[in-house]
């Protein structure tokens, strides 16, 4: 047990050194993205789609699945819940570990016009959240993927349009979002 703990402290200082390298290179495209923001409509747009992102369009699809779809959709709504908080922890620690800064806290030129949900940026939960409830909705009703797989790369993306992450920190997400979707959706809970 002790030599898993080293293990794994170990792994989070080489990824806290990672991003602290990819800081400095990922910022040309942060202000690249983040200058989209100038275009009229943009700024409006992504705040609304980043807003959509913090839960709202997650709890209705909970609510709305089994009244289209009848009970059989309540083992949906459990997968859904199972990767959001597992998502949820996963973030929360990682967070809590790698401390990285918000590139629009770091650097200047990169506006955020929209307020954070908390001070650090890597992972986007945002992003983890929408690519796990996608893959979990997308397993079951693959009818809505025309929906909810552009509303998720809006969602990737307005993190660092509105200069909030870096794409590291969405890629992060993606990943960690579709790894435990992946895991949640092999489960059998009927």
């Amino acid at each position: 047990m002790m030599k898993q703990k080293q293990t794994l402290q170990a792994a989070i200082g080489r990824l806290e050194t990672t991003l602290s390298t990819l800081d400095e290179s990922e910022s040309h495209w942060c202000r690249r993205f983040n200058s989209c923001l100038n275009q009229r409509g943009v700024k409006h747009l992504f705040a609304i789609i980043s807003r959509i992102g913090d839960g709202v369009v997650w709890y209705l699809t909970m609510l709305l699945l089994p009244l289209i779809w009848g009970k059989a959709a309540f083992v949906v709504v459990l997968k859904m819940l199972l990767v959001g908080v597992v998502g949820l922890c996963i973030y929360k620690k990682l967070k809590h570990r790698t401390r990285r800064s918000r590139p629009c806290h770091r650097h200047t030129g990169i506006a955020h016009p929209v307020k954070p949900l908390d001070e650090y940026s890597f992972p986007s939960g945002h992003t983890l959240h929408a690519v796990g409830f996608t893959v979990v909705v997308g397993a079951h009703y693959p009818v809505l993927l025309w929906l909810f797989f552009p509303l998720t790369v809006l969602i990737a993306l307005s993190r660092v349009v509105l200069g909030l992450h870096y794409p590291s920190d969405v890629l992060a997400g993606a990943l960690i979002g579709w790894s435990v979707a992946m895991l949640v959706v092999l489960i059998q809970l009927t």
